[in-house]
């Protein structure tokens, strides 16, 4: 495996908040939750980024997102969910693990729809407690 904080977190090296896991799969709470649920799925497995992955691992990945996103909506209400990920530093991407971010949005959120990684101030957030929200409605 590769070095970076994914690896890291996939190896048991780092601590996180799970929200799926399966052989080839995880799904963890983002740490900067730029919206409540704000989850990111990666493959187990270290490629750099999407064009990297092989098609059906990178499917796998678009599946467990697109479960979660459903979860989302069910669980907190969001009204839509953006589904991305970031190709390269010009493109946004700081870590070098092929992820998806799974963005719940809602309207009352300032500025309306909107694409973007900016954290919200999560201090007071109960991380678990979403994430059990999530798996929930699974």
């Amino acid at each position: 495996m590769e070095d970076d904080v994914f690896c890291m977190i996939i190896n048991g090296e780092i601590p996180c908040t799970k929200v799926y896991e399966d052989e080839d799969v995880l799904a963890i709470l983002d740490i900067s939750q730029t919206t409540r649920g704000h989850t990111l799925v990666m493959p187990k497995a270290h490629y750099s980024d999407m064009l990297h992955c092989p098609v059906e691992l990178m499917h796998r990945v678009y599946d467990v997102a697109q479960k979660i996103g459903q979860a989302q909506m069910r669980a907190f209400g969001a009204e839509g969910v953006n589904i991305l990920s970031n190709v390269g530093e010009a493109a946004g991407q700081s870590v070098k693990h092929f992820h998806v971010h799974v963005i719940p949005r809602y309207a009352h959120e300032t500025g309306g729809f909107q694409i973007t990684m900016k954290s919200n101030n999560t201090k007071g957030w109960d991380l678990l407690r979403i994430a059990t929200s999530i798996k929930e409605e699974f």
